[in-house]
């Protein structure tokens, strides 16, 4: 059985035994941890690991086109200031990693939205020269394929920062609304460029839009100005028949599940554990098998040594019997977890049976 046929059997409930041995990616501080380790630096980490890549994705160009002027600003040998694709002036540091600190945005209130919404239009330019290729790729992986479905807040947070999204969903609904829908229907132009020619396993979308104190979207919102936004892809992708819709969100996702999946959305990734608390089977039992789960497996639970990882295998292996949930971890591998320890932990995925 391919990863593949193994995916569409877990998240379908149907026949399966064990789960996939995947290996997501690390920190790059991570990595510098393992090399010094052992792991070679010349071989590909999935066959060093005997592991599988998350899935194999599929899609078209769905940022802004033509992104913005990209122009440094200020720049010293710590750290460079700079206006990026997306119109945001932020500082990236160069000897670490972290999220830049955003300083200013283009994208700042109702008036500037024309001059991205004609940067969000369909246009031929975004359908990849060598999209056969990729499809062929794709089918011959042996991995789940996914169809990109884009963003509907997350991506929009990032143009505008938080604080002015915020004063916007408030003060300019419909503009806020018409943004959603303005990425929604560029998703569904794209998901007609690819999926006549191939069938994907399931559309995949990003968000980040939750942090510890739960979403920065409220639940009226939401169902006012977002919603209309997922099931318009979501109605979308069944055309094609794909009736697996995922989303990214780290961070307290517990008030927003229930709506997304009203909304069409029904694979919920990673729900992190950490200090958010994060429980698939919570959500098993609160919202039954329509809703999928990727991940939930904590992260942090690597870095405590051999028993602290049995014990969080063992928290989810009633999940993992019940089928619709893939174990992985619930977000990139630190930098404190040994390289035997998370081989370790590969070992002990390869050897579950159900």
């Amino acid at each position: 059985m391919t990863y593949r046929e193994l995916f569409q059997e877990i998240m379908h409930y149907g026949t399966f035994d064990h789960m996939p041995v995947i290996h997501w990616t690390e920190w790059p501080e991570t990595r510098q941890r393992w090399l010094q380790e052992g792991l070679p630096p010349d071989k590909s980490e999935h066959a060093f690991f005997d592991a599988v890549p998350m899935w194999a994705g599929l899609g078209v160009r769905l940022g802004l086109l033509p992104e913005f002027e990209y122009e440094v600003l200020e720049e010293t040998d710590e750290y460079r200031i700079f206006r990026g694709g997306d119109g945001v002036i932020c500082q990236d540091w160069k000897h670490r990693s972290c999220i830049p600190h955003f300083i200013d945005f283009t994208l700042k209130e109702a008036r500037d939205w024309p001059e991205f919404k004609k940067r969000l239009q369909p246009d031929p330019a975004r359908i990849p020269g060598d999209l056969d290729q990729h499809i062929s790729n794709a089918e011959a992986s042996g991995l789940p394929i996914q169809i990109n479905t884009a963003s509907m807040m997350g991506w929009i947070r990032n143009w505008m920062g938080v604080e002015n999204m915020c004063y916007l969903m408030f003060d300019d609904r419909d503009v806020y609304a018409d943004m959603v829908m303005t990425l929604a229907d560029l998703v569904c132009w794209g998901i007609d460029q690819i999926l006549p020619k191939v069938q994907a396993d399931f559309g995949f979308g990003w968000e980040d839009i939750c942090g510890r104190a739960g979403p920065l979207v409220s639940p009226d919102i939401f169902k006012e100005c977002v919603a209309p936004g997922y099931r318009k892809i979501r109605d979308k992708l069944e055309e094609y028949g794909v009736t697996l819709y995922g989303i990214d969100s780290d961070g307290d996702v517990t008030d927003l599940v229930g709506l997304w999946l009203e909304a069409g959305v029904n694979i919920q990734f990673p729900v992190e554990v950490g200090p958010f608390k994060g429980d698939a089977m919570k959500f098993r039992k609160i919202y039954g098998k329509e809703l999928r789960v990727i991940g939930n497996f904590d992260k942090l639970a690597l870095e405590k040594g051999r028993n602290a990882i049995d014990a969080e295998i063992q928290r989810l292996i009633p999940l993992m019997k019940d089928g619709g949930y893939i174990m992985m971890p619930d977000h990139l591998i630190t930098p404190g977890v040994a390289l035997e320890d998370y081989r370790w932990y590969l070992d002990r995925v390869r050897e579950l049976r159900f």
